[in-house]
Protein backbone atom coordinates (compact mmCIF):
# COMPACT_ATOMS: atom_id res chain seq x y z
CA UNK A 1 0.00 0.00 0.00
CA UNK A 2 4.66 2.29 7.74
CA UNK A 3 12.02 4.67 12.07
CA UNK A 4 14.94 6.19 14.04
CA UNK A 5 13.28 6.47 17.40
CA UNK A 6 11.41 2.93 17.22
CA UNK A 7 8.75 1.80 19.62
CA UNK A 8 8.77 -2.13 19.67
CA UNK A 9 5.75 -2.29 17.98
CA UNK A 10 6.74 0.12 15.36
CA UNK A 11 9.95 -2.15 15.32
CA UNK A 12 7.28 -5.17 14.56
CA UNK A 13 5.28 -3.00 12.17
CA UNK A 14 8.49 -1.97 9.62
CA UNK A 15 9.88 -5.57 9.67
CA UNK A 16 11.86 -7.94 12.57
CA UNK A 17 15.37 -7.33 10.49
CA UNK A 18 17.24 -9.83 13.20
CA UNK A 19 15.14 -13.09 12.65
CA UNK A 20 14.04 -12.53 9.14
CA UNK A 21 11.10 -13.50 7.12
CA UNK A 22 10.66 -16.75 9.34
CA UNK A 23 9.35 -14.87 12.47
CA UNK A 24 6.64 -13.83 9.83
CA UNK A 25 3.85 -16.67 11.29
CA UNK A 26 0.73 -17.42 8.38
CA UNK A 27 -1.17 -16.82 12.22
CA UNK A 28 -0.92 -13.47 11.92
CA UNK A 29 -0.91 -13.11 15.77
CA UNK A 30 2.24 -11.93 16.66
CA UNK A 31 3.33 -8.06 17.91
CA UNK A 32 3.59 -7.00 14.24
CA UNK A 33 0.08 -8.44 13.05
CA UNK A 34 -1.96 -6.93 16.33
CA UNK A 35 -0.17 -3.42 16.26
CA UNK A 36 -0.81 -3.45 11.89
CA UNK A 37 -4.07 -4.57 12.41
CA UNK A 38 -4.99 -2.19 15.20
CA UNK A 39 -3.85 0.67 13.08
CA UNK A 40 -6.02 -0.74 10.06
CA UNK A 41 -9.14 -0.65 12.06
CA UNK A 42 -8.65 2.77 13.02
CA UNK A 43 -7.51 4.27 10.05
CA UNK A 44 -9.79 6.19 7.78
CA UNK A 45 -7.17 8.05 5.35
CA UNK A 46 -4.90 6.43 2.88
CA UNK A 47 -2.45 8.14 0.18
CA UNK A 48 -1.13 6.79 -2.52
CA UNK A 49 1.57 9.17 -3.77
CA UNK A 50 4.34 8.83 -6.41
CA UNK A 51 8.17 9.33 -5.36
CA UNK A 52 7.99 13.04 -6.08
CA UNK A 53 11.00 12.88 -8.33
CA UNK A 54 9.73 15.84 -9.94
CA UNK A 55 9.09 18.08 -7.10
CA UNK A 56 12.13 16.82 -5.29
CA UNK A 57 10.83 16.80 -1.38
CA UNK A 58 9.68 13.28 -0.93
CA UNK A 59 10.85 13.22 2.81
CA UNK A 60 9.26 16.98 3.58
CA UNK A 61 6.19 15.89 2.17
CA UNK A 62 5.73 12.43 3.79
CA UNK A 63 6.51 14.41 7.28
CA UNK A 64 3.59 16.78 6.43
CA UNK A 65 0.91 14.58 5.11
CA UNK A 66 1.65 11.74 8.17
CA UNK A 67 1.97 14.79 10.48
CA UNK A 68 -1.88 16.32 8.67
CA UNK A 69 -3.33 12.71 9.36
CA UNK A 70 -3.02 10.17 6.75
CA UNK A 71 -2.96 6.85 8.28
CA UNK A 72 -1.73 4.86 5.24
CA UNK A 73 0.69 5.72 2.93
CA UNK A 74 1.42 3.82 -0.66
CA UNK A 75 4.29 4.12 -2.99
CA UNK A 76 2.62 3.93 -6.91
CA UNK A 77 5.19 4.31 -9.26
CA UNK A 78 4.72 2.29 -11.96
CA UNK A 79 7.86 1.29 -14.00
CA UNK A 80 10.29 1.43 -11.34
CA UNK A 81 12.79 -0.92 -10.95
CA UNK A 82 13.06 -3.15 -7.96
CA UNK A 83 15.96 -1.26 -6.32
CA UNK A 84 14.86 1.95 -7.02
CA UNK A 85 11.78 1.30 -5.26
CA UNK A 86 13.24 -0.19 -2.59
CA UNK A 87 15.31 3.08 -1.72
CA UNK A 88 12.49 5.32 -1.73
CA UNK A 89 10.57 3.05 0.68
CA UNK A 90 13.52 3.08 3.04
CA UNK A 91 12.55 7.25 2.80
CA UNK A 92 8.68 6.14 3.28
CA UNK A 93 9.77 3.91 5.69
CA UNK A 94 11.29 6.45 8.16
CA UNK A 95 8.49 8.80 7.93
CA UNK A 96 5.79 6.14 9.01
CA UNK A 97 7.77 5.07 12.35
CA UNK A 98 8.49 8.58 12.76
CA UNK A 99 4.26 9.58 13.09
CA UNK A 100 3.39 5.72 13.86
CA UNK A 101 1.63 5.21 10.58
CA UNK A 102 1.42 2.67 8.30
CA UNK A 103 3.54 1.70 5.02
CA UNK A 104 1.95 0.36 1.95
CA UNK A 105 3.51 -1.65 -0.79
CA UNK A 106 1.73 -1.51 -4.12
CA UNK A 107 1.86 -5.32 -5.79
CA UNK A 108 4.95 -6.81 -4.88
CA UNK A 109 5.41 -9.48 -2.56
CA UNK A 110 8.87 -9.11 -3.13
CA UNK A 111 9.27 -5.90 -2.34
CA UNK A 112 7.01 -5.70 0.56
CA UNK A 113 9.32 -8.61 1.78
CA UNK A 114 12.22 -6.36 1.10
CA UNK A 115 11.25 -3.07 2.39
CA UNK A 116 9.85 -4.73 6.06
CA UNK A 117 6.28 -2.77 4.95
CA UNK A 118 3.22 -3.59 7.21
CA UNK A 119 0.95 -3.69 4.13
CA UNK A 120 0.76 -5.06 0.24
CA UNK A 121 -1.97 -4.01 -1.65
CA UNK A 122 -2.89 -6.38 -4.82
CA UNK A 123 -5.36 -5.24 -7.58
CA UNK A 124 -7.91 -8.11 -9.49
CA UNK A 125 -4.72 -9.06 -11.65
CA UNK A 126 -1.80 -9.35 -9.54
CA UNK A 127 -0.59 -12.32 -7.82
CA UNK A 128 -3.16 -14.05 -5.77
CA UNK A 129 -3.44 -13.62 -2.19
CA UNK A 130 -2.31 -17.39 -1.10
CA UNK A 131 0.97 -16.95 -3.13
CA UNK A 132 1.68 -13.20 -1.78
CA UNK A 133 0.96 -15.21 1.63
CA UNK A 134 3.30 -17.57 1.12
CA UNK A 135 6.14 -14.72 0.84
CA UNK A 136 5.17 -12.91 3.30
CA UNK A 137 3.11 -14.92 5.87
CA UNK A 138 0.88 -13.97 8.00
CA UNK A 139 2.26 -10.75 9.88
CA UNK A 140 1.52 -8.02 6.39
CA UNK A 141 -1.87 -6.87 6.08
CA UNK A 142 -2.99 -7.91 2.48
CA UNK A 143 -5.41 -5.47 0.59
CA UNK A 144 -7.72 -5.89 -2.79
CA UNK A 145 -8.50 -3.87 -5.05
CA UNK A 146 -12.14 -4.04 -6.25
CA UNK A 147 -14.57 -2.63 -9.33
CA UNK A 148 -17.61 -5.00 -9.27
CA UNK A 149 -20.33 -5.94 -6.54
CA UNK A 150 -18.51 -9.82 -6.80
CA UNK A 151 -15.60 -8.93 -6.49
CA UNK A 152 -16.02 -6.35 -3.03
CA UNK A 153 -18.71 -9.40 -1.91
CA UNK A 154 -15.63 -11.39 -2.02
CA UNK A 155 -12.95 -9.38 -1.02
CA UNK A 156 -15.27 -9.04 2.47
CA UNK A 157 -14.62 -12.71 3.16
CA UNK A 158 -11.48 -13.69 1.09
CA UNK A 159 -9.34 -15.62 3.67
CA UNK A 160 -6.05 -14.02 3.93
CA UNK A 161 -7.39 -10.53 3.24
CA UNK A 162 -7.31 -7.79 5.59
CA UNK A 163 -9.04 -4.68 3.94
CA UNK A 164 -10.14 -4.06 0.36
CA UNK A 165 -10.53 -0.93 -1.70
CA UNK A 166 -14.17 -0.23 -4.10
CA UNK A 167 -14.09 2.25 -6.76
CA UNK A 168 -13.42 4.02 -8.72
CA UNK A 169 -16.15 6.36 -7.71
CA UNK A 170 -15.05 8.76 -10.50
CA UNK A 171 -12.91 8.62 -13.68
CA UNK A 172 -9.30 9.26 -12.88
CA UNK A 173 -6.24 9.77 -14.68
CA UNK A 174 -3.93 7.40 -12.53
CA UNK A 175 -6.68 4.39 -14.07
CA UNK A 176 -6.98 5.39 -17.49
CA UNK A 177 -9.45 3.37 -19.70
CA UNK A 178 -11.07 2.06 -16.36
CA UNK A 179 -14.90 2.72 -15.94
CA UNK A 180 -16.24 3.99 -12.85
CA UNK A 181 -18.79 2.09 -11.19
CA UNK A 182 -19.03 4.77 -9.38
CA UNK A 183 -21.59 5.04 -6.00
CA UNK A 184 -23.91 2.30 -6.76
CA UNK A 185 -20.27 0.29 -5.82
CA UNK A 186 -20.11 2.18 -2.28
CA UNK A 187 -23.57 2.04 -1.23
CA UNK A 188 -23.42 -1.84 -2.38
CA UNK A 189 -20.41 -2.64 -0.25
CA UNK A 190 -21.21 -0.24 2.85
CA UNK A 191 -24.75 -3.03 2.47
CA UNK A 192 -22.44 -5.84 2.53
CA UNK A 193 -22.40 -4.95 6.46
CA UNK A 194 -18.78 -6.23 6.66
CA UNK A 195 -16.68 -5.57 9.65
CA UNK A 196 -13.96 -5.79 7.17
CA UNK A 197 -12.15 -2.64 6.67
CA UNK A 198 -12.89 -2.04 3.36
CA UNK A 199 -11.68 1.89 1.31
CA UNK A 200 -13.78 4.19 -1.35
CA UNK A 201 -11.14 5.34 -4.07
CA UNK A 202 -11.13 7.31 -7.13
CA UNK A 203 -11.24 11.08 -7.98
CA UNK A 204 -12.19 11.74 -4.29
CA UNK A 205 -11.72 15.30 -3.29
CA UNK A 206 -12.50 17.65 -0.58
CA UNK A 207 -15.12 18.84 -3.13
CA UNK A 208 -17.27 15.55 -3.51
CA UNK A 209 -16.27 13.82 -0.01
CA UNK A 210 -19.24 14.39 1.34
CA UNK A 211 -21.14 12.61 -1.19
CA UNK A 212 -19.15 9.63 -0.43
CA UNK A 213 -19.82 9.56 3.14
CA UNK A 214 -23.50 10.06 2.36
CA UNK A 215 -22.98 6.95 0.09
CA UNK A 216 -21.78 4.73 3.41
CA UNK A 217 -18.04 5.33 3.40
CA UNK A 218 -15.86 6.07 5.77
CA UNK A 219 -12.61 5.56 5.04
CA UNK A 220 -11.03 7.05 1.46
CA UNK A 221 -8.01 6.39 -0.37
CA UNK A 222 -6.64 9.74 -2.13
CA UNK A 223 -4.13 10.78 -4.43
CA UNK A 224 -4.09 14.01 -6.84
CA UNK A 225 -6.19 15.97 -4.05
CA UNK A 226 -3.07 15.39 -1.54
CA UNK A 227 -0.35 15.72 -3.53
CA UNK A 228 -1.38 18.23 -5.92
CA UNK A 229 -2.47 20.47 -3.29
CA UNK A 230 -1.06 23.97 -2.65
CA UNK A 231 -0.50 22.61 1.01
CA UNK A 232 -0.50 18.87 1.02
CA UNK A 233 -0.69 18.58 5.01
CA UNK A 234 -3.31 20.81 5.32
CA UNK A 235 -5.49 19.50 3.09
CA UNK A 236 -4.75 16.19 4.47
CA UNK A 237 -5.66 17.32 8.06
CA UNK A 238 -9.30 18.58 6.43
CA UNK A 239 -9.65 14.94 4.92
CA UNK A 240 -9.08 13.45 8.13
CA UNK A 241 -11.24 16.34 10.28
CA UNK A 242 -14.00 15.16 8.42
CA UNK A 243 -13.68 11.66 8.33
CA UNK A 244 -13.70 11.16 11.76
CA UNK A 245 -16.21 13.25 12.52
CA UNK A 246 -18.47 10.82 10.11
CA UNK A 247 -17.70 8.30 12.10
Amino acid sequence: MPDSDTTADDTAITADTETGADARTTAGTGTAARAARDRLADARLYLCTDARRRQGDLAEFLDAVLAGGVDVVQLRDKGMEAAEELAHLEVFADACVRHGKLLAVNDRADVAHAAGAAVLHLGQGDLPVPAARAVLGGDVLIGRSTHAPAEAAAAAVQDGVDYFCTGPCWPTPTKPGRPAPGLDLVRYTAALGTARPWFAIGGIDLGNLDEVLDAGARRVVVVRAITEAADPGAAAAEFIGRLRRAG
